[in-house]
């Protein structure tokens, strides 16, 4: 056999080992989050699925080898339940979901947060403006996806006809805080780039968002602030 043949085959067998704890993982029993997003643990976590009627993981490294899918059972059960309105109120939307919390939570690859289950980016839908429709190319990048940059009013850089569907992000919002609640949860902040949120506000959803209180972070570290426009990222945190 060729080396080339080796080696794939030898990452084929490392990638199935790898993803052995995803395969047999069962969701049962209460979590239990300790600390803070910054700096906390995880225990009984549950693991998001890998894909549903109008989402997916977006990474199978993430999900599977790096093992970035768990959060805590509330917000497991929010993020499926408010899936499952956007079914109707975002019709033939399809959503990625991106990094969640380790299996344990503390530290996460490139992540200052998501450390006690209680975190879940979610990648920003975008539209083709030209016909008014959902644009999917660029949501299978898998980790990649990090690379891309938007303008501040949401025009992808290297394709001038690609926006952020600020309205679809929108709903998508008002259908967690609903979940959220029902769960015994609730939105604590929303990191979005500082300069998109302008446009954000401005959607019909937008505004019921804003009429809501939901926080969204006022000021970032630039560098923070550059990468969140690919993907909003969501804190929860539970009512006591």
């Amino acid at each position: 056999m060729k080396r080339r043949y080796w080696f794939l085959l030898i990452l084929s067998i490392t990638f199935v080992i790898l993803s052995i704890p995803e395969l047999i993982h069962k969701n049962e029993g209460k979590s239990k989050s300790s600390g803070t997003v910054g700096k906390g643990k995880l225990e009984n976590p549950y693991l998001v699925p890998w894909s549903g009627k109008n989402f997916r993981y977006f990474s199978p490294i993430s999900y599977f080898v790096f093992d970035n899918g768990y959060t805590h059972a509330k917000v497991h059960k929010t993020i499926l339940e408010a899936y499952k309105t956007c079914e109707t109120t975002c019709p033939n939307i399809h959503f990625k979901i991106m990094e969640c919390s380790d299996k344990s939570g503390s530290k996460l690859l490139f992540h200052k947060t998501h450390q006690n289950g209680l975190s879940v980016d979610f990648m920003s839908p975008k539209i083709k403006t030209s016909r008014k429709k959902q644009s999917l190319l660029f949501d299978q990048l898998g980790l990649w996806h990090y690379l891309l940059e938007f303008s501040n009013s949401g025009q992808l850089n290297f394709s001038k006809n690609t926006n952020i569907d600020f309205e679809t992000i929108a709903r998508h919002i008002l259908a967690l805080d609903k979940a959220a609640r029902n769960n015994g949860l609730h939105i604590k902040k929303i990191i979005f780039r500082i300069e998109l949120k302008d446009d954000f506000f401005k959607t019909p959803s937008g505004k019921k968002v804003k009429q809501k209180g939901i926080y969204f972070a006022q000021a970032l570290p630039n560098w923070t602030n550059r990468v969140h426009d690919d993907h909003y990222h969501v804190d929860f945190e539970i009512l006591r």
